[in-house]
């Protein structure tokens, strides 16, 4: 069975006239295990595709399903719960509470999730250590370089054990020599953990490093 697929895949901004097809009848399938790019110019749909095979957007029509799930046909609480189960993002600005550590951003999703405090913090610190950061647990994110709050931001997409991690820009905010580091992570972290990877990009180092890529344009996948 297919990580994640997408069916007839629609969603329109506005209407009349002034209606945009954002994604316009896109069907995917990406395996369990792929580090797969999602490439375009701006404007493509590139971000918005990314949202909604992640249940951050509900689409005008057609299906999203994580597995045998259709995320798409879900009440709100329903996808809420399943991305944080599922699901693990990762995002260009990193998206960390500035008042807490990097060990309680990190173990904040398996707070959430309902995991007890000890747990939460175990795994975190385990994840920390896998990044490379075991020694910036009570570090804030101010007190972090933007490659450290990246590799903190990895470690919380991975703190519920998703088998699906959504990559959106990961080295966007990055000079080259740390892009390059958060890339060869992310591969990593792909073969040893059999986590698959969806990364939107515009870095042809990501784009290199995948597997596969789809190239939106106009909202249609071109091939």
């Amino acid at each position: 069975m297919a990580a994640l697929r997408t069916l007839d895949l629609v969603k329109e901004y506005g209407s009349g006239e002034a209606m945009v097809r954002a994604v316009d009848h896109i069907n995917c399938e990406i395996a369990d295990g792929e580090f797969v790019a999602i490439v375009g110019p701006s404007g493509s749909g590139k971000s918005t595709l990314f949202n909604l095979i992640g249940g951050l957007d509900r689409p005008t029509s057609g299906h999203v399903y994580i597995g045998s799930v259709d995320i798409s046909q879900l009440a709100t609480k329903e996808v809420a719960y399943l991305r944080c189960h599922r699901i693990g993002y990762i995002f260009q600005t990193f998206n960390l509470l500035p008042v807490r550590t990097a060990l309680e951003n990190v173990a904040l999703p398996l707070l959430i999730a309902g995991a007890r405090a000890a747990e939460s913090d175990e795994r975190a610190a385990e994840l920390l250590d896998k990044v490379g950061l075991g020694s910036r647990l009570h570090h804030r994110p101010s007190e972090l370089s933007g490659g450290q709050q990246q590799r903190v931001a990895i470690a919380r997409s991975l703190a519920n054990r998703p088998n699906i991690v959504l990559a959106d820009e990961p080295t966007g905010n990055l000079d080259t020599k740390t892009g390059q580091e958060i890339i060869d992570l992310l591969c990593e972290l792909n073969r040893s953990e059999g986590v698959t990877v969806v990364s939107a990009t515009h870095d042809p180092k990501m784009i290199e490093a995948a597997g596969r890529r789809l190239n939106i344009e106009d909202g249609r996948l071109l091939d």
